[in-house]
């Protein structure tokens, strides 16, 4: 919260600076990437990705509950998931981040290159690399899942 407050305070000082570019929303998203990335370095710690990627781990709305499927479904399900975290954190931070904030937060091309500061192209190269990888390490789960 303390981060999400001080990423408007930061907007509303520097809104005479807003050039109008790019989207409002990507210009106050790439402000808020930036504090939240400050505020891991200034702590010691990487940052991991899209900043409430953690806590999407965590939440839970009570679909289990509602799932009619089968135990060893459910199984299946939960391995997937865990497999797809982890081949999601194992990516370099540049593919991480813009495989997160298409794949996860929907934007698009031309927004990520404006929150990534790099070109559209190199925004496909990393997705494409981002989805290869993840395709990679989930192909065996998915193929034993399949049978």
């Amino acid at each position: 919260m303390d981060l999400t407050q001080e990423t408007f305070v930061k907007a509303y000082r520097a809104i005479d600076r807003f050039r109008g570019d790019s989207a409002f929303y990507t210009w106050l998203y790439r402000i808020a990437v930036n504090t939240a990335k400050n505020f891991l370095e200034s702590r010691g710690r990487r940052p991991q990705g899209s900043a409430d990627a953690g806590e999407a781990e965590n939440y839970d709305d009570g679909s289990r509950l509602r799932d009619n499927a089968s135990p060893e479904k459910l199984l299946q399900r939960d391995q997937l998931q865990s497999a797809l975290r982890v081949a999601i954190s194992n990516l370099p931070e540049e593919l991480r981040s813009a495989f997160l904030l298409r794949e996860y937060d929907g934007l698009s091309y031309e927004d990520i290159a404006g929150i990534l500061e790099c070109p559209i192209g190199t925004v496909r190269s990393r997705i494409f690399r981002a989805r290869d990888a993840v395709d990679r390490h989930l192909g065996p789960l998915l193929n034993d899942s399949r049978t």
